[in-house]
């Protein structure tokens, strides 16, 4: 095998050699355990080597994986955080204590294992997810957060065999092609994270999905939490909470580090997590519990969720990316004080992009764009879209020039939203 010298040919090699969901989508996926069960076998099964908890949903898995890492964090736990897609770099999905991986962390892994990848052609995620159990092992990590890629019953990830806990954020319509067309299929995907005797968290009640829930934990003796039964929390001011356990206060009043409504249901499943982790004998004072909701983004490096870039003209980019991820980021625009609202948005072609934009007020400037990337609309069939909803709206290469024409137009009370796709937000310049 060629020994590779630096950390960028060791990420071409990555990208190159695996299929990548990132870039290729369902072309990419491999549904099915095979592959990992092999890597891990040969790698001396490191993800059984210290407590783990694991996360599915579709929207909110990775500000819930990030909340609970900066709580045990708070708590003093020496914490592995492995989420996806990335943002920036390739080393932002392997973190420690907030931390992400070292390059050469990366190129030595890809050197000592070019023949067993060689051997077994894993995808791009199978690689990934390997390298994250095994980065942790060998950083004797004392709990590992890991989000899943995809559903969850056939996702990488889904080796973890007995967890503390298993978590489901809540269940919307996504990735329909491959998980299926209804929420209850969408939901017996991703119950498939369901272990025997794990306890498991659904932070989000739905009619069509608690039969799904039940049903599964019940098959599993799986310990079932649906923690807005348990959690309650009333806005005192646009940003401060009181949070209520069971009616009783449960902490002082705060301001989580997560704005928005749809984060308060995230922030029940996380409350219920650090329940059930304190009944297990885990160590979480009510002040660690308080430092890592108020500080996830410094502790546990989250970016890309409602993240202020500029302030005159007020400048805001998410990554949520279907339909119930931009209900919410509407919900976030209706509550700020501006003139006017400047969008700037590119979108993935297998997302029902018409539902989508139907979400954003007509009346708004669009400014849309693509991304590097064979899953990108193209600005064609935007136009087509544009026309169809008689929007005001111009069309750019990328998103820097799109956020730029924004800027140029924005007077400095109007307000510029940047997102669609998470990989419209990944290539902005200054994030």
């Amino acid at each position: 095998m060629h020994k590779i010298s630096t950390y960028s040919e060791a990420q071409e090699y990555l990208y190159a050699q695996l299929p990548m969901f990132q870039k290729e989508g369902k072309a990419a996926f491999k549904p099915g355990l095979d592959n990992i069960r092999l890597l891990l076998a040969a790698l001396g099964q490191p993800q059984n080597q210290y407590p783990s908890l694991h996360i599915a949903g579709t929207n909110g898995k990775g500000s819930t994986a990030h909340w609970l890492a900066a709580i045990l964090q708070a708590a003093g736990y020496r914490v592995g955080l492995h989420t996806s897609p990335h943002l920036k770099s390739y080393t932002e999905r392997f973190k420690i204590n907030g931390q992400p991986i070292a390059e050469s962390e990366i190129l030595a892994f890809v050197n000592a294992f070019q023949p067993l990848i060689a051997q077994v052609q894993p995808s791009f995620f199978e690689i990934s997810v390997a390298m994250a159990f095994h980065f942790f092992a060998r950083q004797a990590v004392e709990v590992a957060v890991i989000e899943v890629g995809l559903g969850g019953r056939l996702d990488s990830t889904n080796v973890l065999e007995r967890p503390e806990l298993s978590l489901i954020t809540n269940i919307g319509f996504d990735h329909m092609d491959l998980l299926g067309d209804s929420l209850a299929k969408i939901a017996y995907e991703k119950a498939g994270i369901i272990k025997p005797g794990v306890p498991l968290i659904i932070s989000e009640k739905h009619p069509e999905t608690e039969p799904v829930f039940r049903l599964v934990a019940k098959a599993q003796q799986a310990p079932l939490f649906f923690s807005e039964e348990h959690f309650a929390i009333a806005p005192l001011s646009d940003e401060k909470i009181q949070i209520w356990h069971q009616a009783q206060p449960y902490l002082p009043p705060l301001v989580p580090g997560l704005a928005g409504a749809h984060q308060h249901r995230n922030l029940k499943g996380v409350l219920q997590a650090v329940e059930v982790l304190r009944g297990k004998g885990w160590n979480i004072s009510p002040q660690a519990l308080q430092q890592g909701l108020s500080e996830v983004v410094e502790r546990a490096g989250l970016k890309g969720r409602w993240q202020v870039l500029a302030s005159s003209p007020l400048t805001v980019c998410d990554v949520g990316h279907n339909e119930d991820g931009l209900r919410a980021i509407q919900a976030l625009l209706a509550r700020q004080h501006y003139e006017d609202l400047h969008l700037v948005l590119g979108f993935s072609k297998e997302k029902e992009v018409e539902k989508m934009l139907a979400i954003f007020p007509p009346e708004a400037r669009y400014y849309f764009c693509i991304f590097d990337s064979p899953r990108a609309l193209s600005l064609e069939d935007l136009q087509i879209l544009a026309d169809k909803r008689k929007l005001r709206a111009s069309f750019w290469p990328d998103v820097n020039q799109a956020r730029q024409a924004a800027q140029i137009s924005a007077k400095k009370n109007d307000c510029i939203f940047i997102g669609g796709s998470t990989f419209v937000v990944a290539e902005l310049d200054d994030l």
